[in-house]
């Protein structure tokens, strides 16, 4: 997605968050979270123009990613957190989920509205819950897509999906990342829907926007993810419209992920998506994008 003029950052405790505004002007606001390791830009274009049509699109690029600011030191490796907790130790992170719901408020905040219709995807499903529990007044209504709540016996990657996702490239070389990222992208996606040349534009977008991977601040939002608590108990306090989306096929944040936010949540619909892997492919975009907007037009 090309950048737009409406650009700005929002700065929460000495970190700057940038986003950006497209759409109607004259619409109900929306606020869209991307996913791990996921740019504003990498909203496909399929999905992000029906919207904008109807809301006042505000996209963001979380902490560690994109134009916001790049954290140091550790973690670096979610590897070593991942072993950590799986040996009952105290892992040192940076930060947790609930500091980027934080975050996404701060971004309202700069926009200056009080409260909006708030679409999260994977990771970003995890921040978007995240925000309703800690600040339920900002958030009209919640679309919870391809995401869990993370408890450990739900939504848990399949064994080829998490050693793709903790499978870097060769070399840190953009020819590499590109071509990394088109066989591991490849394991989760949607398998009737794949389009490695489609998917090689959007890496090269990403990297050519940054001018590179920008891998431990994937790490450290990967260790964000493994170390919050679950928020199962949380959710069933929410009282907002919401619909929970998932693909049959996600191999990354399995279905049992969305299944148990959807339980959690009180009235939420769950809508699952046949054939629809760890991602948003043209072919299913409508059935996605029509969930999104009949659960906004509830509030």
């Amino acid at each position: 997605m090309a950048p737009t003029a409406e650009s700005n950052v929002a700065t929460r405790d000495g970190i700057d968050l940038y986003y950006e505004l497209v759409g109607n002007p004259a619409g109900p606001p929306m606020l869209l979270i991307p996913g791990l390791g996921m740019q504003l830009i990498d909203w496909p274009d399929h999905f992000i123009e029906p919207l904008a049509a109807q809301y006042r699109l505000i996209l963001m690029d979380n902490r560690d990613r994109g134009l916001s600011t790049m954290l140091d030191g550790a973690p670096s490796n979610a590897g070593a957190v991942l072993e950590a907790l799986l040996t009952g130790q105290q892992p040192e992170i940076a930060y947790l989920l609930s500091d980027m719901g934080d975050d996404a408020a701060a971004v309202l905040d700069a926009v200056g509205v009080e409260a909006a219709h708030v679409v999260g995807i994977s990771m970003g499903g995890m921040i978007a819950q995240s925000l309703a529990i800690s600040h339920p007044e900002r958030v009209l209504t919640l679309a919870s897509i391809m995401s869990t709540t993370g408890a450990s016996d739900v939504g848990q990657p399949t064994p080829a999906a998490l050693t793709a996702i903790m499978s870097p490239p060769a070399e840190d070389t953009r020819e590499a990342m590109i071509a990394a990222g088109i066989e591991n992208i490849r394991v989760w996606a949607s398998p009737e829907h794949y389009d490695p040349e489609e998917m090689a534009i959007s890496l090269a977008a990403s990297w050519d926007r940054v001018g590179g991977a920008q891998t431990e601040g994937t790490a450290r939002q990967t260790c964000a993810i493994v170390a919050s608590p679950a928020r199962d108990a949380a959710l069933a306090n929410l009282n907002m419209p919401t619909v929970v989306i998932h693909g049959t096929a996600d191999q990354l944040v399995t279905p049992s992920g969305g299944e148990r936010t959807a339980a959690c949540i009180p009235g939420a619909e769950l809508l699952l998506i046949d054939g629809m892997g760890h991602d948003v492919p043209k072919a299913l975009v409508d059935q996605v994008v029509d969930g999104v907007t009949r659960n906004a037009a509830k509030a």
